[in-house]
């Protein structure tokens, strides 16, 4: 695709290179520009020169304070008044709650009863009010009815100025290594994949970006498939943070345009992986970010030996006790059904 028409692909999905440039201003003075490395370890096995973007070392553990800090920048005083809601039960519930808490405006976060006890925490310790829903239908009403009453609600992927902030992460890695071949991200909602994308085709149009899923939440290869979003009945993955039941409308356009193929990798190639870069890179991910090794062994054969590709290790706050647990217990979480809005 010429550079022309990837920038009128970008506009049509609502977010362009010059939104994600003024996205990495804004943000600047408020997250951290995290670490591309090399591993030799991993170039040697792969045949190829890898690297990782250690994006698990951004404030809350993971990316989503991109996204979250460049919407709420743009809200008016009287909306920073009236607070802000979101509904998560993993690390964009922590991203919200620490970008109002640095802007601050009050925050409400609506988590599913199931969410693990680390992410509530942390969410409370940053001073958001959480408030617990038997399903997410049920957390994605209430938002609906705070949104009437005045809050302003932060959507995890479907929203313009979020995307862009998570595509300043494909800036910086184009910016650290302009001789980028490849990148591999993984995909949930897919605005992640679809700001750092758009980044990174506008920035080098001749480069390839890879997106993974895991097979029990495999929303976005069946839409793409589709050519129109597809919903999953159910979700049933170890990826707790990738398990989303549908992507957007929005996404998936992205995602068809600037998205060159999406791996679908197993639960147990993700378990796998992530005690294979603990034991070569010295850092413990989520499985939502080793799953991007899996990807890149499967990928394997269309790197070139003097290509370099890039893991986006998107954050690190799986709980301890459930990490412990892949090495003797179920390689899944249990399988969820799923209804009513995408998560």
């Amino acid at each position: 695709m010429s550079l022309p028409a990837v920038e009128a692909a970008s506009r049509d999905a609502f977010v362009t290179l010059e939104d994600i440039e003024e996205a990495a201003l804004a943000i600047a003075p408020h997250v951290r520009r995290t670490p591309l490395v090399r591993s030799a370890s991993l170039s040697d096995r792969l045949g190829t020169n890898v690297y990782l973007k250690l994006e698990l070392f951004q404030k809350t553990g993971a990316f989503k304070v991109r996204g979250a800090f460049n919407r709420m920048l743009g809200l008016t005083r009287s909306e920073r008044a009236r607070g802000v809601v979101a509904v998560s039960g993993g690390n964009h519930a922590q991203a919200v709650a620490y970008a109002a808490r640095a802007l601050g405006t009050r925050a409400r976060i609506l988590m599913p009863e199931a969410t693990p006890p680390n992410y509530v925490e942390a969410t409370r310790g940053y001073g958001a009010e959480v408030a617990f829903h038997a399903s997410l239908d049920d957390a994605f009403a209430e938002a609906a009815r705070l949104e009437r009453a005045g809050f302003v609600c932060i959507h995890p992927f479907d929203d313009p100025l979020v995307i862009a902030g998570q595509g300043t992460i494909g800036l910086e890695i184009v910016e650290d290594l302009p001789e980028v071949t490849d990148v591999i991200v993984s995909i949930g909602g897919g605005g992640l994949a679809g700001g750092v994308g758009a980044a990174l085709k506008l920035r080098r149009p001749d480069s390839r970006l890879w997106g993974v899923e895991t097979e029990g939440a495999a929303s976005m290869t069946r839409s793409l498939a589709a050519g129109r979003v597809e919903r999953l009945r159910r979700v049933d993955t170890i990826a707790r943070t990738l398990a989303v039941a549908a992507v957007s409308e929005r996404t998936l356009r992205l995602a068809q345009r600037f998205v060159d193929d999406v791996v679908v990798v197993s639960d147990a190639d993700t378990i796998r992986d992530l005690w294979e870069i603990l034991e070569r890179a010295k850092v413990l991910t989520e499985p939502a970010a080793s799953c991007t090794l899996s990807a890149a062994w499967k990928l394997r054969r269309r790197f070139a030996p003097g290509g370099h590709v890039v893991l986006v290790l998107c954050g690190g706050n799986a709980p301890l006790p459930e990490i412990r647990s892949l090495r003797t217990g179920p390689a899944t979480m249990p399988s969820q059904e799923i209804g009513g809005r995408p998560q």
